[in-house]
């Protein structure tokens, strides 16, 4: 067997045996892209009519949102502008539990109650991720799918190589007239397709596995030179003795931080576990993106900021190692160029989707043809 054909034998066999899960994750990933964008057009609720007044504090929200979700637990709570409403968020792993309680930050009336865990969205991420199989089963078949789903891509490459050079225009366009055969077509449309996105591929493909397995990541964080803890830590207090009563300090981060970040989209507050640990907070600085978000940690009794170890500090801080593993997800997701990055990121979904739609196609026929032929000699 010749290399080529080896190469060959392992495509076909990688992708029949991944090919529905790599259809199914790319097709949701493809319906996930402009989630933001559509949310934002059915979520007035989230708007409210600003005052000159003093806004809900950490713990009055907490408070207004526990009477309506009283058995779970408070993730965080987030304060955006003026005008949007104070979304407390409320999260546990086991039985999964994940909703907001939407508070008017004037009054404290409740909005709206918001179920992560149901609806389009969260259908699409639950197919993205696990396949709608357990949690524990199914990343673990789309983890290693996406791993094959690489292999398939940089194979696919090397066969698409012509042999000689004069082949080359034939490869990179379609040459279609009314005599040229279905199959013909189903083989161009997964060749040159496959070509033109597969640097695409491969990045969305990698990013994914990133966000699969930790060990990719230390892979790339030590390889581009990451000193850091890759971890997320929530340092201790540094304070032995609370100088405030226990809900002050707290109450004022908000504002502070809102004096020091005017141009800031959010604050995300997160809510101390014991007393012996700091609050942190996740300042959300552009619209849309993650990776330059800055965590801030700050002890509860004093507010004095803490620095943290690890990759998830200021983001002015962050180092090229760090700034590449904390762009992975906009990345993944096409936001780090925007609307043209998420268009960028639809489109090359969808297509990659077609991949083992007109592979499997293309092994049929072949698989067909020659039964027929062999069922002629007879």
């Amino acid at each position: 067997m010749t290399f080529k054909k080896f190469i060959f034998q392992l495509h076909k066999i990688l992708g029949l045996t991944t090919g529905l899960v790599v259809f199914i994750v790319a097709i949701t990933g493809c319906c996930w892209a402009f989630r933001d964008e559509i949310e934002s057009l059915y979520g007035d609720y989230k708007k409210v009519a600003p005052q000159n007044e003093a806004i809900l504090t950490p713990t009055k929200a907490k408070e207004l949102a526990k009477e309506v979700i009283p058995n779970h637990t408070v993730h965080g709570t987030v304060y955006k502008k003026a005008n949007d409403a104070i979304e407390v968020i409320f999260y546990d792993a086991e039985p999964e539990f994940y909703q907001s309680v939407f508070l008017n930050p004037y009054s404290g009336e409740v909005i709206q109650v918001d179920d992560h865990l149901s609806g389009f969205f969260a259908f699409i991420l639950k197919g993205h991720m696990r396949l709608w199989l357990p949690k524990a089963i199914g990343e673990q078949v789309v983890g290693v799918s996406i791993l094959i789903f690489l292999l398939i891509i940089i194979s696919g490459f090397f066969l698409w190589l012509p042999k000689k050079r004069k082949n080359l225009k034939q490869r990179l366009k379609f040459d279609w007239n009314k005599t040229t055969r279905c199959k013909r077509k189903n083989f161009d449309l997964h060749t040159i397709v496959g070509f033109y996105i597969c640097s695409f591929a491969l990045i969305i493909g990698f990013t994914g596995a990133m966000l699969s397995y930790n060990w990719l990541k230390y892979v790339v964080y030590q390889s581009t030179g990451g000193e850091k803890e890759m971890r997320f830590m929530i340092p201790k207090n540094q304070s032995a003795k609370l100088l405030y009563s226990e809900t002050i300090p707290m109450d004022y981060l908000i504002v502070k931080l809102s004096t020091e970040h005017p141009e800031a989209e959010g604050f995300e507050l997160h809510y101390p576990k014991s007393k012996e640990e700091s609050i942190y907070v996740e300042v959300s600085n552009s619209k849309g993106l993650y990776y330059d978000s800055d965590f801030r940690f700050f002890d509860q009794n004093t507010l004095k900021e803490i620095e943290t170890p690890s990759i998830y500090g200021k983001y002015e801080n962050a180092k090229v190692a760090d700034k590449i593993l904390r762009m992975n997800y906009d990345i993944h997701i096409g936001a780090i160029g925007g609307i043209a990055g998420k268009f960028i990121a639809f489109l090359v979904s969808l297509l990659i989707a077609t991949l083992p739609v007109s592979g499997v196609l293309l092994w049929y026929g072949r698989k067909y043809k020659k039964k027929k032929l062999q069922k002629n000699k007879v």
